[in-house]
């Protein structure tokens, strides 16, 4: 089910058991396969350009409100809890659940399995927890999930639309 409020790019991926709320927003080239267990983008949550949601049977890929899933990040059947930012290029695999609050940094590569206690920094590969994150740190992961929100909306009223393609070479 996609939330009417909720935004994906023309270019972006989607299909199977697919859950999109309330401000929900899929960037271009995002790939969402619900082909083997559910997927659910919670209200006010981003899945960036280049992102990969999916999940195995048993393990469904389900992420709260006002996360960010960075360019290019994979989330693959693991619980992503509210207000939680998963840094471009990392990798949170099965059965993984990142508590809210926390920030995976870019990346890093969150083993099967692992909890992440809410309001945690982790970082490396594998990931290991490096510290809470800060005040400054919570307060970017809201603005970022607010900036997106806005940015939806532009999308929406035809404020960037496509280039055409730029012909090759005549041969």
């Amino acid at each position: 089910m996609i939330d009417p409020a909720a935004f994906v790019h023309p270019l972006a991926f989607v299909c199977g058991d697919v859950t999109l709320h309330d401000g929900a927003s899929v960037w271009p080239y995002a790939v969402l396969r619900g082909d083997n267990e559910r997927i659910v983008v919670g209200e006010g949550s981003n899945v960036q350009d280049g992102a990969v949601l999916h999940a195995d049977p048993g393990l469904p890929c389900v992420l709260g409100a006002r996360v960010t899933v960075g360019h290019r990040a994979v989330v693959h059947g693991a619980t992503v809890e509210d207000d939680v930012l998963v840094g471009m290029g990392a990798l949170v695999l099965n059965g993984a659940v990142l508590g809210a609050g926390s920030l995976v940094a870019a990346g890093a590569v969150v083993r099967e399995g692992m909890a992440v206690p809410p309001g945690s920094l982790v970082a490396g590969v594998p990931a290991r927890l490096m510290r809470a994150t800060t005040d400054e740190e919570r307060a970017r992961i809201r603005r970022t999930a607010e900036a997106y929100l806005r940015l939806q909306a532009r999308h929406r009223a035809g404020e960037f639309p496509a280039h055409p393609p730029t012909p090759g070479p005549t041969p």
